[in-house]
Formats: structure tokens, C-alpha cells, sequence
């Protein structure tokens, strides 16, 4: 895969008590990526970038929530999900990697 590519899968960590408490329990930590992500890009992206052996990516799509303001509808961006599990005893620490 391009390399390019791979660097640009990746927008952001997605940052809740949710996904804290996945990170902490289950070794899984949640990111949101460009919504043309693959599980395999994902898989590459995340463990070029931070050095890691990731078991399994699940995808999660979330469609933008319809909103009326003012009198006028519209509706939200929708969002990408992915959910990696990393294999046992390995962790992302976000501070660091900056």
C-alpha cells in the first residue's frame, strides 16, 4: 500500500470514557479515520505509526444526526470508527507519540 495513504488513514484518536476504559481493560483504543479506510490500511497505519502488533480492526460507521435550527433541517457529518485491539501486553501511549 502507498505510504502516503497509510499516513493519511488516521484523522485523530476518538477520546471518551468509553474508549478509556477499553484502552485500560481490553488493550483496544478507538481512532477516527477518513470514511474510505479498509481494516488492512487501518491495521498497517496504526502499527507503522506506533510501533505495535494489532490483532484485530473492527470498523464502526455512525451517520450524521438530523438537526432543525431555526426552522431549517439539516444533518450532520457522519463519522468512521475504528476499534483496534492490540495483541497482549502492548499499549499507545498518545503523549509520547507527539
Amino acid at each position: 500500500m502507498n505510504e502516503e495513504r497509510i499516513l493519511k488513514v488516521l484523522l485523530a484518536p476518538h477520546i471518551s470514557e468509553k474508549a478509556a476504559l477499553l484502552a485500560d481493560t481490553k488493550e483496544q483504543y478507538v481512532f477516527k479515520v477518513v470514511s474510505t479506510a479498509t481494516k488492512p490500511e487501518v491495521k498497517q497505519a496504526v502499527e507503522s505509526l506506533f510501533d505495535v502488533k494489532v490483532e484485530s480492526v473492527n470498523m464502526i460507521n455512525i451517520k450524521g444526526k438530523r438537526k432543525v435550527f431555526k426552522g431549517r433541517q439539516g444533518q450532520r457529518n457522519g463519522v468512521r470508527k475504528a476499534v483496534v485491539r492490540l495483541a497482549s501486553g502492548q499499549e499507545i501511549d498518545f503523549a509520547a507519540a507527539e
